[in-house]
Formats: C-alpha cells, structure tokens, sequence
C-alpha cells in the first residue's frame, strides 16, 4: 500500500497484546512501537528517560499519588519540575512524528485517539479470559499466580484511568476501537493472521 498508515494496539494486561503487535508489524514489514516511544521521546525533550518510565500510562491524578512522598532526580524535584500532562504531549508530538514518518504499529498510550484524525489507521483491542492472562504474566514474569492475579488487578485499573482520562473514549468498550480480538481462542500465529487479513481489507476500502 502506497499511503502510509497506523494500526493502533490497545490491550489488556496480559493479553499478549505486544507480541501480536511485534508479529503484525513483522509481517507487514513495517515500524514497531511501544517503549520505543518512551525513548524517542526522552530524546526529543532532552529529558531523561525516567521521567517518561514512572509516567508511562498513567494519568496525573495516579502520578501525583505515587509521587506524593517526593519523586527525585538529580537536583529536581518530580512534581516542581513538570507534571504527567506535560509528559503526555511529548509523547503524543513523537507519536504524530512517527506516524508521518512511515507505516507502524503502535502499542498503548492513546495511539487512537492522538491520531485520531488520521486517514488511514486501523485500531485494535486485544483482551483475554482472565485465566490466559494468569498464565501469561506468570510465565513472562516468573512469578506465582497470586502475584500475577494482584498485577493484573493493579493494570486494570491503570489503563482504563489513563485512557480515559486523556482521551474522550471508553478503553476496552467495542465502539471505541475498529476491532476487538480475545487472543486467548487461536494460536498467536492465527491471531495475527485474523487481524492483518481484517487491517488489509479495512485500507483497501479507505478513499
């Protein structure tokens, strides 16, 4: 395909959401982004790229509850020297970059919704049973079940918050994405081949 285009990836903790991202892009031989972009824009700011890691996904309201005690680095102060918010559109400024610059994939971080007036972008959900993504986070991880259950309590709780509050759709509802896939019901292999087969019939018909 001659135009550029983004396929956005939303997905829940444990879902294997990043690794379908990885194949997909593989596949279609294009960029791949996830904490790449917490780089890129540590770059692009001249920030360090902590600043970017403590706040990756997590609205201001929950920043500033973890950074209640005093968050430091070198000689400043986290929350006297710029706020979650002004790290938000950092990284959306290098999301909108990248996004010119050449087809990707993009994992997370509002992806959807800052390229929301894209032309020709495709936007993913990807969620699975709780059971699956138990086993998921304790294989990836190498942790026991209940820590693996109590993370993935945690996540679910910091995705929607974030997206939600820095976007004005429903993370995880149907209608705020072009596609919902339970990766938990084929191979990965399957998985990605469903979704590449829908992302090429989906551009085939943008005008």
């Amino acid at each position: 395909m001659e135009n550029k285009y983004v396929i956005t990836i939303g997905r829940q903790f444990g879902s294997r959401g990043k690794e379908i991202g990885q194949a997909l892009a593989q596949r279609l031989g294009i960029a791949f982004y996830d904490k790449e972009l917490l780089t890129l824009a540590s770059k692009e700011s001249g920030l360090c790229p902590e600043f970017f890691e403590k706040a990756d996904e997590k609205n201001s309201g929950t920043l500033l509850q973890a950074f209640a005690t005093g968050f430091t680095f070198g000689a400043f102060q986290y929350n006297d020297f710029l706020s979650n918010d002004k790290l938000f559109l950092i990284q959306a400024s290098v999301i909108r970059k990248v996004a010119e610059e050449g087809s990707c994939v993009i994992v997370g971080r509002c992806a959807d919704y800052i390229l929301r007036d894209k032309k020709y972008k495709v936007d993913i959900f990807v969620h699975a049973d709780i059971e699956k993504r138990v086993q998921t986070v304790m294989h990836r991880q190498n942790i026991s079940e209940q820590e693996a259950r109590e993370l993935i309590r945690k996540m679910d709780k910091t995705r929607p918050s974030y997206y939600n509050y820095y976007s004005d759709k429903a993370w995880g509802v149907s209608s705020s994405y072009d596609l919902s896939v339970n990766s938990g019901l084929l191979p990965l292999e399957d998985t990605v081949t469903f979704i590449q087969n829908f992302v090429e019939q989906v551009l085939k018909q943008v005008k």
